[in-house]
């Protein structure tokens, strides 16, 4: 695809959101059922049913997926098609390349080992490596609008108010 075909194809939507702001405004939704007999939630991805289980390092078998690598693998998901978009849009001369994630977890708050050490990722790296002959300029200011463009991203950088609750089947 190129900008134009790119442009041609989200013009209506972009006209569309303008005119009805309420319009834009989608509610993605994820489900998973709790496994029977297991430390494992079934997620469906809405391609293929994924088990995500304890990481090795809490006591997991490893042979479920990890709830924070499939976070990592949604950034570089995310992070990837924003790129290569907007790579497209602005006419950048991408020949290919790879994406990157990698977080540090202390698990000692997971576990409750130590009331002090934080429950989730404490840094997140995204890394970028493209193959193009394109000059730094141009370079960062693809990665400055991926940045900008990047729902997941900026999802992690500014966390939305998270509500959770609990219900009984009945």
């Amino acid at each position: 695809m190129d900008s134009t075909a790119l442009r041609e194809l989200q013009a209506p939507l972009k006209d569309k959101y303008r005119n009805d702001p309420g319009a834009a405004v989608v509610t993605l939704k994820a489900q998973g059922d709790l496994a029977v007999g297991a430390i494992a939630c079934k997620v469906e991805t809405g391609r293929a049913l994924v088990e995500a289980g304890l990481h090795p390092a809490t006591g997991g078998s490893g042979l479920e997926a990890c709830s924070g690598d499939m976070l990592l693998e949604a950034l570089v998901a995310c992070a990837g098609v924003t790129l290569k978009a907007v790579a497209t849009a602005t006419n950048f001369k991408l020949k290919g390349g790879t994406v990157r994630a990698e977080g540090d977890l202390d698990f000692r708050g997971t576990l409750g080992v130590d009331r002090n050490a934080l429950v989730g990722f404490r840094d997140i790296r995204l890394h970028f490596t493209l193959d193009t002959d394109e000059p730094e300029e141009k370079r960062q200011n693809l990665l400055r609008l991926t940045e900008r463009y990047c729902v997941v991203l900026q999802t992690l950088r500014n966390a939305p108010p998270t509500i959770a609750d609990i219900a009984t089947k009945g």
